[in-house]
């Protein structure tokens, strides 16, 4: 492991416990936890929150693909973001991948694609309404949840992966926050995600590997509607741009929503904390742009 991926799972770890310290299941929350999606049960485990509410309705379903610039995180750092999801009248579903070094890419995508497929095929269990299934992700989660939208909709990229998506399966729409949708290691603003991406890609990140995880690259007039946001102090808030135009020139729906100003300089994956109230109206945005596309009054909480 490089001394840059140790120093990421280091400080994003310190900084997630000071944000999530005392926080507690939601007493209006119903959990499923350690639900093993493939063959290795420490890394492809997953959990599904419910409101307790809903407990009788089919609703839809958000998958969250979580971010830690693809070395870092797991489904117990992203619990408490995805039950205050569940809380606006969705079935959550939040998952553990395999990480690099330990595991390069696709291996962090293959994961993804035994998630939604195992989503579809559990939807009876778990009261799923595999019509409406949504995907969110942000800042690495953003860029691997991009990609694997790409695959679901552009055939010729699709062929270039060994492992095949659900027949026919696309997710209804995304959320892609704080993500990175352009990979140009040869900036000098990149030189961290350069070694990133040493231990994420078999190449340590050749020009060839770069095109082919630019997420804008392979989008097409078949993507889903997208929910775009960003932040005014999110680090990488240029990469917006480049994805908003790309949706435009695909003609793919999208809203695109930059949170915060000038006197409140909101930080890279805001949104992730349960305790701001920027993070409440950003989710609550987000929540009513999918509900929309459901199109039915009977998911209201």
């Amino acid at each position: 492991m490089s001394e840059t991926s140790d120093m990421v799972r280091r400080t994003f770890q310190e900084g997630d416990d000071v944000r999530d310290a005392g926080l507690t299941t939601p007493e209006e929350i119903q959990r499923f936890d350690d639900i093993v999606y493939g063959s290795d049960r420490k890394w492809q485990v997953l959990d599904v929150y419910r409101p307790k509410a809903a407990r009788e309705k089919e609703l839809p379903v958000i998958v969250s693909v979580h971010g830690g610039a693809w070395v870092y995180g797991d489904k117990e750092r992203y619990q408490f973001y995805c039950m205050d999801l569940a809380k606006r009248g969705f079935a959550v579903v939040n998952f553990t991948y395999r990480l690099a070094p330990e595991y390069q890419f696709p291996a962090p995508l293959e994961d993804t694609n035994l998630v939604f497929s195992w989503v579809l095929s559990h939807g009876e269990e778990y009261g799923f309404d595999t019509r409406h299934i949504f995907g969110v992700g942000d800042s690495a989660g953003a860029h691997l949840l991009g990609l694997y939208t790409c695959i679901c909709t552009n055939p010729e990229y699709a062929g270039k992966y060994e492992f095949t998506v659900p027949r026919g399966f696309v997710p209804a729409a995304v959320a892609l926050n704080c993500g990175k949708y352009r990979m140009a290691l040869d900036e000098p603003s990149q030189e961290q995600t350069k070694k990133l991406m040493e231990d994420f890609l078999p190449e340590k990140g050749s020009a060839g590997e770069q095109s082919f995880i630019t997420v804008t690259n392979h989008v097409t007039e078949n993507y889903p509607p997208v929910f775009l946001m960003t932040a005014t102090g999110d680090f990488l808030k240029d990469q917006a741009p480049d994805m908003a135009r790309k949706l435009a020139d695909c003609d793919v729906p999208f809203v695109y929503r930059l949170y915060g100003d000038r006197g409140n300089r909101l930080p890279h994956v805001f949104h992730c904390d349960m305790r701001s109230a920027d993070a409440k109206y950003c989710n609550d945005e987000e929540c009513a742009f999918f509900k929309g596309l459901c199109g039915a009054d009977q998911y209201e909480k």
